[in-house]
């Protein structure tokens, strides 16, 4: 199982924002975005998870014994900046609702919900509306989604942005947990999260908007 980008280059507006740039990611390992506020961390994330076409290059993934790669996109959890759970929603009902849209079954590698929640360290509150919760309560069910369905693929954009430092240690663990498995992590983050088999790529931003990609 591994993940390969070749020579991306994304634009913002008509600015380049990064180009040439590749990577390989191997079962167990994990690539670490770091960089100042817009230097194109966000840009390659959503790249690589299909939410924005790339203006050159190409990202495979590849699953175990399988020839032919498959976007990252179809195997990936996408945490953003926004939670994407429903306020009026339980956090029961939401985390039902991502299980179910990600086609997990009972027999899956995902965890229960209660399992999650516990993961998460918010175990007993999940029949409560996820609106009445506070910010940090809401991100680490937010969290709890990438537990409930299993996907190979990890990409994390500031996972632990404006949490404590219990909340750091704890998501540190749990993605610790994924890569012990042969899970893949691409992350954006401003804070240590002291991986093993961990890579590091230093955005800068702005290739220039004059260059050419297509030479």
């Amino acid at each position: 199982m591994h993940l390969t980008a070749e020579n991306l280059a994304a634009r913002r507006g008509d600015d380049l924002i990064f180009v040439n740039l590749s990577f390989h990611l191997a079962a167990g390992e994990a690539l670490v975005l770091t960089g100042r506020n817009g230097s194109g961390k966000s840009t390659l994330l959503r790249v690589v998870a299909g939410l924005l076409r790339p203006e050159k290059g190409t990202v495979v993934f590849h699953g175990d014994g399988s020839r032919e790669g498959r976007h990252p996109g179809e195997v990936s959890h996408y945490l953003g900046h926004r939670n994407a759970m429903k306020n009026e929603l339980t956090v029961a009902e939401n985390l039902d609702f991502w299980r179910t849209f990600l086609d997990e079954t009972e027999t899956s590698a995902g965890l229960s919900l209660e399992e999650a929640a516990e993961a998460v360290g918010l175990s007993g509150i999940t029949h409560l509306p996820f609106g009445y919760l506070s910010a940090g309560q809401q991100r680490r069910f937010a969290f709890a989604k990438l537990l409930v369905a299993h996907r190979p693929v990890w990409i994390l954009d500031e996972p632990t942005a404006a949490l404590d430092a219990s909340a750091d240690r704890l998501f540190a663990g749990l993605i610790e947990a994924h890569l012990a498995k042969g899970g893949i992590l691409l992350a954006a983050t401003h804070q240590p999260l002291g991986l093993k088999n961990m890579q590091e790529l230093k955005m800068t931003g702005f290739a220039g908007v004059d260059q050419g990609v297509w030479g």
